[in-house]
Order: structure tokens, then sequence, then C-alpha cells
């Protein structure tokens, strides 16, 4: 069974439905063209909680708020409420002493690729890249995602992660849909899957695209064949839609979900230039750029980015591993946030997603060493409301606010602090890891027996 050892007896029991099967209605003469948009639906089913109170401790609320001495309360999976010490507790509530403790919601990363390219890092769990055609919008990442890989119970205990988007990679110019998942055991990728998200769609600029496919002999081999490629997709789609969508095609119906404004593109790109050149793409396709990902030049142009309404994942301070991430400066984050455009801290990487806190911090200091302050309560949004935003979950969680979902981070100490860890970790309301109890202290099933078995650094 491929669920973390959690002891389900102490979290409750994950109901699993069965996946909805499709047809049921339609006659021969339309069956072709009937396009079910959501054929592999989420079956999450939140953990058993119990009522919550977090007091005393300081609260970043992820919107950019602080409150000393707080208190948090949630309940049936929900935050109830949020407020200083004299916020009324309701009977029944378990009451957690937070002083001199940090709580948070719960982390999210918006760009991900664990259990399609999960632990161990080997060629027949290379699933994260369908490199063999520029553009490859049929393929939808989910397809991929393995939910036993390890990765994910270590981003719960060490990251505090709660939500996380799971994207294809960056070899094709279309790499294809992304999924959203909630950190959570389950057997299959659906009982991970966050209700309700939407689809993102994976695009590549730069020197990804044009290196795979150049090396094959065939366009793209330059910038100018990346966006002639790129043109011509988007053209052959909108004509597959004037022409009333007679056929089912999987490629064009991502297509047509971006240009619906159902499907939010999430696009790899580092340099200035050719993220202003991809956002007049998208000016003539009829679309819109969610985030650029990467973007280690977002600096150059976060004015740009701002009137588009466009944000930024980006690293810390990764740079100069290829020519196209030259530039890439610390202060980075800093420059955008300050010029009044969206920033995030993501990982794409295995390791980096245990310690998004730490990234967010030295983001900070790079950004005060400039001459630009940040407050912490502030720069926890980069990691929380952000990255919600820009995923189209922001409604349901990345701030503590009464009605979301009850994603909450314990932390011993300020999460701004390479010496903070998560110690308490709710997802939904339910306790998902507790640095105190072995019992919720997850595992892959792919571990047991194995050394290194459920490693909590």
């Amino acid at each position: 069974m491929t669920l973390w050892r959690t002891t389900c007896a102490a979290l409750g029991a994950l109901a699993l439905t069965a996946c909805a099967t499709t047809g049921g209605g339609n006659d021969n003469s339309s069956a072709s063209t009937a396009i079910d948009e959501d054929p592999y639906p989420s079956t999450y089913r939140a953990y058993t909680g119990a009522p919550t109170a977090l007091v005393g401790a300081t609260v970043f609320d992820g919107a950019g708020g602080r409150i000393d001495g707080g208190t948090v309360l949630f309940a049936d999976g929900k935050v109830v409420g949020v407020g200083g010490a004299d916020l009324a507790i309701p009977a029944g509530y378990t009451r957690i002493d937070g002083t001199g403790k940090f709580v948070t919601p719960g982390i999210i990363d918006i760009h991900s690729h664990l259990g399609a390219y999960p632990s161990p890092g080997i060629a027949a769990l290379s699933d994260g890249n369908e490199a063999t055609n520029p553009t490859t919008p049929d393929v939808w990442v989910e397809h991929s995602v393995w939910p036993q890989d390890p990765g994910f119970s270590r981003a719960l205990a060490n990251g505090g992660v709660t939500s996380l988007m799971i994207l294809p990679g960056s070899a094709n110019l279309v790499g294809g849909r992304s999924v959203t998942l909630k950190n959570v055991p389950s057997r299959t990728m659906q009982g991970m899957k966050f209700p309700d998200a939407p689809y993102g769609m994976k695009m590549a600029c730069g020197e990804n695209p044009k290196r795979v496919y150049g090396s094959k002999g065939r366009q793209p081999s330059t910038r100018m064949g990346n966006i002639a490629v790129d043109r011509q997709t988007w053209i052959d789609a909108r004509k597959w839609m004037d022409d009333g969508r007679k056929t089912r095609d999987l490629a064009k119906e991502t297509l047509a979900g971006v240009l619906d404004g159902k499907i939010l593109v999430q696009n790899h790109c580092y340099r200035a230039d050719e993220m202003a050149v991809v956002l007049d793409m998208a000016k003539e396709a009829g679309y819109k750029v969610t985030a650029f990902h990467h973007a280690v030049e977002s600096y150059k142009v976060a004015d740009l980015l701002r009137e588009n309404g466009v944000c930024s994942a980006v690293w810390a301070d990764w740079f100069g591993f290829k020519m196209e991430s030259y530039d890439g400066i610390p202060e980075n984050a800093a420059l955008i946030h300050n010029a009044g455009a969206c920033a995030i801290i993501h990982s794409d990487d295995e390791n980096g997603i245990q310690r998004l806190n730490q990234e967010a911090a030295k983001a900070q200091t790079a950004g005060r060493r400039a001459g630009i302050t940040i407050p912490d309560e502030t720069v926890i949004r980069w990691l929380t409301l952000n990255p919600a935003t820009a995923m189209g979950i922001a409604e349901k969680t990345g701030s503590l606010a009464s009605g979301k979902m009850a994603d909450v981070v314990l932390w011993n100490g300020n999460p701004l602090s390479v010496y903070s860890r998560p110690e308490k970790v709710w997802i939904d309301g339910a306790l998902m890891f507790d640095a105190f109890d072995p019992k919720r202290r997850p595992v892959s099933d792919f571990e047991l027996g194995q050394p290194g078995e459920g490693d909590v650094k």
C-alpha cells in the first residue's frame, strides 16, 4: 500500500473514492467530440483533525500581517479565527502553547518536479520531459506522478510544505499540463490532487528547447525558431477553435483551455528580453502569462511585469550555471518586490523544497544589503499567498484567514532563521507532522526497510 507510514489510526482513515468514469448519455455521433474536462478527478479527502487553538506565538498571516502573542483557531479543516491574546477560544479546543514560537500558513512551492522526477533520481523514474516534440501540450504531468516519492514527506517534515505544483520539465516549448497537489499520504495521485485547482500549462523559452531540438537537427535551434514554433502552435490552436472544435485533440484542448482563460501559463524564462518578447506574443495570441519561472533577470523588467500582472518565481541566488542565468543576482526578489511586482521563491529542486524558508531569508538579506528593507511578515508572503495566487488557489489557501483551509505550520523559531524548523504541520486542520511524535513522522512505503528510512534532517 503506497501510503506514507503515518499511523492511519492516529490521523484518521483517508477516504478514497473510485475514479469517475466518462460517458453515459452520449450517443455514438457525439462521443468522439464530447470533452470531459475532469477525467481524472481529485479524490482528496482531508485527514481527521481536532479543533485547535495556537496561542502566544508570533503570527505571520501570509498576507503581510503580523500579530505578536497571537491566537490562531481552526476546526473542521478551516481557519476559524486569527487575532490577539484576547481572541476568545471556544470550548472543546485543544490549546497549544506557542510562546516564543512562530505560526505561518503552510509553505507552497509553485515549481516542483517531485513525483515526476522522484528519488532515487534514475532513468527508470525520469518522467518529467516528453522530449519527442518541441510542443507537447497533450501530456499531463499528473500521469507521471509517483505518490511514493520520499521527497513529499521530506518537504513536509523539513520544509513545512503543504501544497505544491508539479510541472513537466523544460525541454519543450510547451511541456504540457501541471497539477497542484496537497502534500498528504495517498495511494494515488488523485488522492493528493488539490480539489478544484486550475490546471497550469508549462512553457519554456531560451536555451533548453533550442538545445534539445537543435541537437536533433530540427526546429527550433535558435531563439527565433522558438518563437516561430510557438506562434504557429497558437495559430493552429485558434483555427481549431474557430472551426468549432469538431474533433478530439488533446493538444488543442489544452491550448484552447489557455486561450479560454481556464488554464494558467507557467513560463520557464530567464532573460529579460525574452520575457518582453513572450508578453508581446501572449498579446498577439490572446492569452496571459501568469508567472515567469526562474526569471533571473526579472529585476531588469520588474515594472513591465508589474504592469502586466505577471509574477516572478525565482531562486534566492542561483546563477551562472548556463549562459542565460549569467546575470542572475541575489537582490532579484527584493528588487521585484520593491518595484511593486509579485515575487515568489520557488525550489525546482528536491532538496531546495525542504528549505524554502531559508531561501527566502537569503533573498531578504541580499535586499537589505542593497538598501531595501522588507519586513519578515512580508517576506513570508513570497512562500504562501503569492504562489497561491499564481496557482489560482488563493481563495482557499496561502494565508491565515477565516474560512480558508487550515494549512498551518508551527515553527520552533522565526522561520527566516537558519536555526528554525517546523515543529508541527497541519493540512486541512489534521496534524500531519509532529517533531515530538514518532507516529507523525511520515515515511514513504518505498523507503521501508532501507538505510535512511524516513530520515529527517
